[in-house]
């Protein structure tokens, strides 16, 4: 694959915490319950084990193609799905999404959850 088809900035993207630890991780979470649930199942993640996740994704990145999904007002966002081994010595597709901010040129995470859609 070449440099042109991955995130751009992949190299110092960043996963803020709270957006595993207080959603896509929290089985309390409204809307984040059913994610967490997913990736508990699918993949053994939990919020015990967050940082795990952190580092899969971030080591995973430049291994699978970003999918540019345009400019919604605050910088280019992306769509990269990735097949991840969790601690459970599972697979599964992960859809990763990312917006690289128009003001500071940052590449951050804005949304995470398991999928059936092919990485």
């Amino acid at each position: 694959m070449n440099e042109s088809e991955l995130l751009p900035g992949y190299k110092n993207a960043q996963i803020p915490p709270q957006k595993l630890t207080s959603y896509a991780l929290n089985k309390e979470h409204v809307k984040g319950g059913p994610k967490a649930v997913a990736f508990e199942k699918a993949l053994g993640y939990t919020s015990v084990n967050y940082m795990d996740l952190i580092n899969n994704v971030i080591e995973n990145l430049p291994k699978f193609p970003a999918t540019p999904k345009g400019d919604k007002g605050y910088g280019e966002t992306y769509e990269v799905i990735m097949n991840l081994k969790g601690p459970n010595n599972k697979n599964a597709n992960v859809l990763t999404a990312w917006i690289v901010d128009k003001d500071t040129n940052e590449t951050r995470l804005t949304s995470i959850y398991v999928t059936d859609k092919g990485g």
